[in-house]
């Protein structure tokens, strides 16, 4: 599965690639992360705050670090 994790490489973006990593190495989930830091690239998703999660594609979170169950939802 692959996952995008969008922001400039600030420290709430490491915690949300970080937090990804962990639920899914926990879950048995193979992932995927692929760090965007490029503004022009963040804004082409239609995001204004990040850090963002995109799965499958999709902006599914955005503004904050999610949550653990956030994050084994969208592995599941």
């Amino acid at each position: 599965m692959e996952i995008k994790v969008l922001g400039p490489g600030c420290a709430k973006c490491k915690a949300t690639a970080d937090m990804i990593t962990r639920v899914a190495a926990g879950a048995g989930k193979a992932v995927e992360i692929e760090k965007i830091e490029d503004m022009r690239q963040i804004v082409g998703f239609g995001v204004m705050t990040t850090p963002a999660v995109v799965v499958g594609g999709k902006v599914v979170h955005k503004g904050s670090v999610p949550s653990h169950d956030q994050v084994l939802a969208w592995l599941t």
